[in-house]
């Protein structure tokens, strides 16, 4: 599983302007199956993206057509993590071999 952090490089103008075009490339990206969450940072300063990938080179190449990305209005950082603990609802994109956290709703 993975943990997208963009960081904004350019005014919150700039940013707005190209919204509705980021909100369509995050829509492909659930459609996919990639993308399972995400949103603002707050304060806002970038955005936060939960995701699954085969490898973290393919969730590099998909980051690449985000248009905050690809021209040049954010960064991002890509951060891995082995799943141990999960709640029930994420069972499907947890690591093998992990367990659902007890009790949880």
């Amino acid at each position: 599983m993975y943990v997208i952090l963009l960081t904004y490089e350019r005014p919150l103008a700039d940013i707005d302007r190209h919204m509705r075009e980021h909100v369509a490339f995050l829509e492909e990206c659930y459609r996919s199956g990639v993308f399972l969450a995400s949103g603002r940072q707050v304060p806002r300063t970038g955005g936060v993206i939960l995701a699954v990938a085969k490898s973290r080179e393919d969730l590099e190449t998909v980051m690449q057509h985000d248009p905050f990305v690809r021209d040049g209005l954010a960064r991002f950082e890509i951060v891995e993590f082995r799943t141990s603990l999960h709640h029930p609802a994420l069972a499907r994109f947890a690591d093998p071999g992990t367990r659902a956290a007890r009790d949880a709703p």
